[in-house]
């Protein structure tokens, strides 16, 4: 069954939240996708309320800081994308290598809902990024998937499996840095020129 898109926009913040949001207390640190988007260090300081008023802002800002995917109405999945110059997570390039000059877009979060996984939904995700990247000017995507020798927990494969991004016609240039006491990563790029 096909999924639907739309931006993450404050519109849809309810959706936001359940994709990105604490999902037992209110009051829980959870990622919110900041790691990346400001870095571990500006991210860290941030409570809980800081967190959700800071992704709040961002859906309402242009262009939005990722999309949500749709399954009969219901929220499935969020992908994170942005220009690079945008994800201060990646700015160590021994880490991250860059993958074109100049500031390509970089996908580098893909998240499906508990109970909706291995059903292709992280796939179309995926297409749907790319998609929205390409709407905003992208000549160039970048991703940096996980690229694990065996199945890997949900919580590691955030940024993608490698095999994912493959079928969508990315390459790998470079090896990158392992997603902390995760899987090792590669470097990918998808010319769309």
């Amino acid at each position: 069954m096909p999924v639907t898109f739309r931006p993450a926009t404050q519109d849809v913040f309810d959706d936001v939240e359940t994709m990105l949001g604490p999902k037992r207390r209110p009051d829980a640190v959870a990622c919110w996708c900041l790691t990346y988007r400001l870095g571990f260090g500006e991210s860290s300081v941030l409570d809980a309320a800081a967190r959700r008023r800071t992704v709040h802002e961002m859906c309402g800002q242009h262009p939005e800081p990722g999309i949500l995917g749709y399954l009969d109405g219901e929220v499935v999945g969020w992908a994170g994308v942005a220009r690079r110059s945008r994800v201060h997570g990646l700015d160590d390039e021994a880490a991250y290598p860059a993958v074109a000059a100049g500031d390509p877009w970089t996908i580098f979060c893909v998240r499906t809902r508990g109970g909706r996984r291995r059903k292709g939904i992280g796939q179309q995700l995926l297409h749907g990024a790319i998609d929205f990247a390409r709407g905003h000017g992208a000549d160039i995507v970048a991703a940096y998937p996980v690229d694990p020798a065996e199945r890997v927990s949900p919580i590691l494969a955030y940024p993608g499996v490698r095999a994912m991004y493959e079928r969508e016609g990315f390459i790998e240039v470079a090896p990158a840095a392992p997603v902390p006491g995760g899987p090792s990563r590669v470097a990918m790029v998808l010319d769309l020129r």
